[in-house]
C-alpha cells in the first residue's frame, strides 16, 4: 500500500486529465506518452491517438528541437526541468507554426530514487510574447522619436545661428520642421495604436490577466476573468489595488508587488492561498500567478503585469484526496485492519505495519507472499490458494479464516479477503488484500461452545438425579413410608435447588445482555445483612464465619444483589479452600466508599488466573483440580457492583489464601 501522503497513479493520471492546465505524463527513457489532457493535446494539434506512443511518434515534428534531449535528460537525473518563453514549432492543420510556452519537467521519483513518470505542465505564453514584443516595438518608437526630435533641435539652434547669413534656408528648414511635425504625429499614432492593441490583449486573453500602473499599483487594464477571481467588477479601474481590494490589507501580496516595482524583477506565485471577499465574507482561493515589471529606456519600473489562473479546485482536490487518505488510515488502525499490495510475478508485497503485525512481523521486517503462507498452519494453504485462483479466475473478491503460527510460536486467527487487478492486457498481475486478527474473537466463541458444553453438562447432573430419585420412589410408592423415601426427596430437593441456581445465572446473565438487571436501591444496615446471610453455612456448621467492622454502617444499595455477591464470596471460599474452616467478613471505610472483603485461608490463586477470575464464563480449573458451575458466578457478581457505582477485586496468594472484595459508595 502507498504512503498516505502519495496519490495513486490511477488517481493521479484523473486528476491530471481533469486540469485546466496542458498537463502530459510520460514513461521511461523513450518518453512514452502515458497521459495528455484536452488542453496538451490542443497544443500539439494531436488527438487522442497519440497516448501510448513515443513522443517524437507522436510529434515527428520535433526531431531537430532540443524538447526530446531534455526529457530525456529528466528521465536519467531525476532533475527537474523549467522553462520560460520558450519556442517550439508544431505542426497544426500541417502547417509548421511557431509558439512560445512556459514549462516544467517534473521528475516523479519512486520508492528507489529512480524516475518513474515525467509530469509535463506547460503554459502558452505566444500572446505574452507578442504583447512583449510590442512593448518593445513601442519602447523604440519613443526613442525613434526622441533621437528625431534631439536631431530637429539641433538644426533649429543651428538655423538660428545662422539666420542673418542664412535668411534665403529659413523656407526649407521651416518645410522639414512640418515634416518632423508630420514624422512625430505619425509615431504618436503608432503608440496609440500599439498602446490599443496591448490592451485589446490584455482584454480578450482567456487567462486572468491586469495591468496595475505606477508606485500606487494603479488598476489600469483588467479583463474580465481576472475580475472574476477578484468577485469585482470594472469599476475598479482607476483606482489603487488597495482601495479596489481592501481584503488585501494584512495579506502578503501588496508587499510583493512593492519588491517586484522596486527591484525590477518578475514573482512566481504556486498555489499561494488569497482571501477574497464573496457576500461580505472572505474566502480562500489558491493562486498561480506572475508579477511581471514593465521597465521604461532607463530599467525603471512603470507598471506591473499579472498573470494569473485560479487553482482552488486543485488545491481542494488534492487536499480531499490526502484527508480521505488519513481518515481511511486512521480507520483501518482504529479496526486492526492491515492492508497489503502483492506484484503476483515477483512476489514482493508492499504492506502496512498493522498487516505485518497481524503476522507477528516489526514494521522494519521484510514480509513477502512466500512468507505469508510460510506463517499459514500447513493444513490450510492449499485450500487459500485454491481461493486466491478462483478469485483471479473470475475477478472475484475471496474471504476465508485460518490459523497462523508467530515467529514466537504462538497460534493467532486470520481474518483475510481481497480482490485481484490486471493489467492493460486483461492478466491478473496484482492482488489487493486487506486482514484482521480474529483471534480474541475465536477465543470467545470457543468459550461460548465450551460454556454451552459446561451448561448442558451442569444442568443434566442434577436432572439426572432427580429423575432417578423419582423414579425410585415411584418404584416404592405403595410401600410404607421409611428413609428410603425421606432420603430420595432430599436428594432430589437438593438437586432442584442446584438446577435453580443455574437457570437463575442463566436468567441474569440474560438480562445483564440485555441491559436489563434492575436494582431495587433502599437503605439499609450492612453489618444486619451480613450477619444474616450464608445461613445453609452456619446451619451446617462444618465453616465458621466471622464477622468484623463497624455495626452502624448503612448503605443505599439493592440488598438482595448485594447479599447474593457476598453469598457467592462465600461459596467460593467454600469450594475452592475446603481446608480453610474460617472464613472472614470484613467491613471497612474508606474516603467515599465501604469496602466489603470475604477471605479465606485455602492454597490461594495462582497469579495466570487471577486476571481471568470475573470474565464471563471463566471456570477456574487450576492445581489439577476441576469444578462444577457454569463460570458465571463472579462475573455476575462484577455486573451488579458496577451497577452499583462500586468496584470488585481479588487479592490472592499461593499458599495463604484469597480476599474477594468489593466497594459500595457510602450514602448521603
Amino acid at each position: 500500500m502507498n504512503a498516505p501522503d502519495q496519490i495513486q497513479p490511477e488517481v493521479l493520471l484523473s486528476l491530471l486529465f481533469y486540469s485546466p492546465n496542458a498537463t502530459a505524463v510520460y514513461s521511461g527513457a523513450d518518453i512514452k506518452i502515458l497521459s495528455a489532457n484536452e488542453a496538451m493535446l490542443n497544443f500539439w494539434g494531436k488527438d487522442r491517438t497519440v497516448v501510448g506512443k513515443t513522443l517524437d511518434q507522436a510529434l515527428p515534428e520535433l526531431e531537430d528541437q532540443p524538447f526530446l534531449d531534455l526529457l530525456k535528460d529528466v528521465w536519467n537525473t531525476g532533475i527537474t526541468y523549467n522553462a520560460r518563453d520558450y519556442p517550439a514549432v508544431i505542426e497544426i492543420d500541417s502547417i509548421l507554426q511557431k509558439f512560445y510556452f512556459d514549462f516544467e519537467y517534473k521528475a516523479i521519483l519512486g520508492k528507489n530514487g529512480k524516475t518513474e513518470f515525467i509530469l509535463h505542465t506547460s503554459f502558452e505564453v505566444t500572446e505574452r510574447k507578442e504583447a512583449e514584443r510590442l512593448l518593445e516595438e513601442k519602447a523604440k518608437s519613443e526613442q525613434r522619436l526622441i533621437d528625431d526630435l534631439s536631431a530637429l533641435n539641433e538644426e533649429y539652434l543651428t538655423t538660428n545661428e545662422d539666420l542673418v547669413s542664412k535668411h534665403d534656408e529659413l523656407f526649407a528648414a521651416n518645410s522639414q520642421l512640418l515634416q518632423a511635425r508630420k514624422d512625430l504625429l505619425t509615431a504618436n499614432r503608432t503608440l496609440v495604436e500599439s498602446e490599443d492593441r496591448f490592451k485589446t490583449l490584455v482584454e480578450k486573453s482567456p487567462v486572468a490577466m491586469a495591468s496595475l500602473r505606477g508606485e500606487n499599483f494603479e488598476v489600469d487594464i483588467v479583463n474580465d476573468v481576472v475580475l472574476k477571481i477578484w468577485n469585482k467588477d470594472r469599476s475598479v479601474v482607476g483606482k489603487p489595488l488597495e482601495e479596489a481590494l481592501p481584503e488585501l490589507k494584512g495579506q502578503p501580496f501588496i508587499d510583493i508587488l512593492t519588491n517586484v516595482f522596486t527591484n525590477g524583477e518578475p514573482y512566481y506565485g504556486l498555489e499561494d492561498k488569497a482571501l477574497i471577499e464573496e457576500n461580505g465574507e472572505l474566502v480562500e482561493h489558491y493562486l498561480n500567478f506572475v508579477y511581471q515589471p514593465i521597465l521604461d529606456e532607463n530599467n525603471k519600473s512603470t507598471s506591473i503585469l499579472i498573470v494569473a489562473s485560479d487553482v482552488t479546485e486543485q488545491v481542494n482536490a488534492r487536499e480531499s484526496v490526502n484527508e480521505i487518505n488519513t481518515r481511511l488510515e486512521i480507520a483501518l488502525n482504529a479496526s486492526g485492519l492491515g492492508s497489503t499490495e502483492v506484484d503476483l510475478a515477483t512476489g514482493i508485497m508492499q504492506s502496512t505495519p498493522q498487516f505485518k503485525y497481524n503476522f507477528g512481523y516489526l514494521p522494519e521486517e521484510e514480509m513477502n507472499y512466500p512468507d505469508l503462507f510460510e506463517t499459514m498452519i500447513p493444513e490450510h494453504r492449499d485450500r487459500v490458494k485454491a481461493l486466491v485462483q478462483e478469485s483471479i479466475r473470475t475477478n472475484g473478491i475471496y474471504k476465508t479464516e485460518y490459523p497462523i503460527k508467530w515467529k514466537d510460536g504462538s497460534i493467532h486467527w486470520i481474518q483475510a479477503h481481497g480482490r485481484p487487478r490486471y493489467d492493460e492486457n486483461g492478466v491478473a498481475n496484482r492482488m489487493v488484500g486487506m486482514c484482521a486478527d480474529i483471534t480474541e474473537k475465536k477465543l470467545v466463541e470457543q468459550r461460548k461452545d465450551d460454556f454451552l458444553s459446561v451448561a448442558s453438562h451442569e444442568l443434566k447432573t442434577p436432572l439426572t438425579a432427580v429423575k432417578a430419585s423419582i423414579q425410585l420412589l415411584n418404584r416404592i410408592k405403595d410401600r410404607p413410608y421409611s428413609q428410603t423415601h425421606v432420603r430420595l426427596i432430599e436428594q432430589s430437593d437438593k438437586s432442584i435447588d442446584k438446577m435453580c441456581m443455574l437457570v437463575d445465572d442463566l436468567l441474569n446473565m440474560s438480562k445483564m445482555g440485555q441491559d436489563q438487571l434492575t436494582l431495587e436501591c433502599k437503605l439499609f444496615n450492612l453489618h444486619e445483612m451480613l450477619s444474616k446471610s450464608c445461613s445453609h453455612v452456619r446451619l451446617e456448621d462444618e465453616y465458621q464465619l466471622i464477622l468484623n467492622g463497624d455495626e452502624n454502617f448503612e448503605v443505599f444499595a439493592d440488598e438482595h444483589r448485594i447479599e447474593q455477591v457476598v453469598i457467592n464470596f462465600v461459596n467460593n471460599a467454600i469450594k475452592y479452600a475446603k481446608e480453610s474452616r474460617e472464613i472472614h467478613i470484613s467491613t471497612e471505610s474508606l474516603e467515599n466508599h465501604i469496602k466489603v472483603s470475604v477471605k479465606d485461608f485455602g492454597q490461594g490463586i495462582p497469579e495466570s488466573v487471577v486476571p481471568h477470575i470475573f470474565d464471563r464464563y471463566y471456570r477456574a480449573d487450576y492445581l489439577g483440580k476441576s469444578y462444577s458451575g457454569l463460570g458465571l458466578g463472579l462475573y455476575i457478581c462484577s455486573e451488579i457492583i458496577k451497577k452499583h457505582s462500586g468496584k470488585i477485586g481479588v487479592e490472592s496468594k499461593m499458599g495463604e489464601g484469597s480476599t474477594f472484595w468489593f466497594t459500595l459508595p457510602k450514602s448521603k
